[in-house]
C-alpha cells in the first residue's frame, strides 16, 4: 500500500508539472511551431490574396530556383549580411572576454562598471541601433585622419581588414557584448584560486595561466556566447537581408512566398554557421580534455 501511495503521489506530481508546462505546450504549439511549418509550406507554394481569402498551390522549388539563379541582389545581401556576422562575432567575443577578465579584478566599484556596461543591452532596440547606424555613430569619426589608420592600410590584408571592421563598428561590437561578458564572468568566478595558486607555485606565468587554465575552463561558456552572439546579429533588423526580405514582402510584383523562400534560406545559412561554431569549440574540447 506504501509503495502504491508513494506511485500515486509521483504520478500526481507529474501531472501537476504537466498542468504548469501546459500554457507554454500550447503557446509553442499555436504561436511557434504552428507558423514555423506553415512557412516553409508557404516557400514551396504560390501565395495569392483574395477577398475569399488565401489560397495556395504547391510550385516545388520554384522560388529557390529564382532566388539563385534569376536574382543577383539576393546573393549580394545573403554574403554581406553572413560577412558581417562572421566578422563581428569573433570580435565581440572577445571584446567579451577581455571586459569579463577586467571586470573581474578587485576594483573598487566594480558592481557599478558591470551595471553601466550591461545597461545598453537593457535599452537597446532596433530603432535605435537603426538611427545610430544612419547617423554613422558606431564607428570612428574620419579615421583617415589619424596616423594609426595609414599604418593599417600598409599592413597585409588578413590584418587590416579585421582591424578596420573593427574601428567601422566599434559600437556595434561593444553594445552586442553585455550578454556575453556576463556568461564568461560566471565562468571566470567558478574558478578556484587554489588551481591558479598551484600554477604559480609550478612557476607558470600570468600569460600561461589564460592560456593553460583560464581559457580551457572558459570554452563551455564561450560556446553558449558564440552560438548566442550569432543568433543575436542574424536577428538584427539592421542586416541587409532582412531589409531585403521586408522589401519583397511588399513587392506587388514578387509573391509572399518569395520572401518565405529567402527567410528560409538565411535559417538554414544561419544554422550551418551554429554548425560551425559547435563543431570547432567542442572539438577542441574533447581533445584538450582527452590530453
Amino acid at each position: 500500500m506504501a509503495n502504491q501511495s508513494k506511485m500515486t503521489l509521483k504520478t500526481k506530481e507529474k501531472l501537476m508539472g504537466v498542468m504548469f508546462m501546459l500554457p507554454w505546450i500550447l503557446g509553442l504549439l499555436i504561436f511557434s511551431l504552428y507558423p514555423l511549418f506553415y512557412s516553409i509550406w508557404l516557400s514551396f507554394a504560390n501565395v495569392e490574396f483574395s477577398s475569399a481569402g488565401i489560397s495556395t498551390d504547391f510550385v516545388g522549388i520554384k522560388w529557390y530556383k529564382e532566388l539563385f539563379t534569376e536574382d543577383p541582389n539576393f546573393i549580394t545581401n545573403m554574403v554581406d549580411t553572413l560577412k558581417s556576422i562572421v566578422f563581428s562575432a569573433p570580435m565581440i567575443i572577445v571584446a567579451s572576454i577581455i571586459l569579463a577578465l577586467l571586470l573581474n579584478k578587485a576594483l573598487p566599484g566594480r558592481a557599478i562598471f558591470r551595471a553601466l556596461y550591461f545597461f545598453p543591452v537593457i535599452i537597446i532596440s532596433g530603432p535605435v541601433m537603426s538611427k545610430l547606424i544612419n547617423n554613422q555613430a558606431t564607428s570612428i569619426i574620419h579615421p583617415d585622419q589619424y596616423s594609426i589608420y595609414t599604418v593599417i592600410e600598409n599592413m597585409p590584408d588578413i590584418i587590416s581588414v579585421p582591424l578596420t571592421y573593427i574601428f567601422d563598428n566599434i559600437v556595434i561590437i561593444l553594445w552586442y557584448s553585455g550578454v556575453q561578458m556576463l556568461i564568461i564572468l560566471t565562468g571566470l568566478q567558478k574558478i578556484g584560486d587554489s588551481i591558479y595558486e598551484a600554477a604559480s607555485i609550478d612557476g607558470a606565468g600570468s600569460w600561461e595561466k589564460f592560456w593553460k587554465i583560464t581559457l580551457p575552463y572558459l570554452r563551455p561558456m564561450i560556446l553558449v556566447s558564440s552560438a548566442y552572439t550569432v543568433v543575436d546579429l542574424a536577428s538584427m533588423s539592421t542586416t541587409p537581408i532582412h531589409a531585403y526580405i521586408e522589401k519583397n514582402v511588399t513587392n506587388i510584383l514578387k509573391p509572399y512566398s518569395y520572401s518565405s523562400a529567402i527567410s528560409w534560406l538565411y535559417a538554414l545559412a544561419i544554422l550551418a554557421i551554429l554548425g560551425i561554431v559547435f563543431f570547432i569549440l567542442r572539438e577542441r574540447r574533447a581533445k584538450l580534455y582527452a590530453k
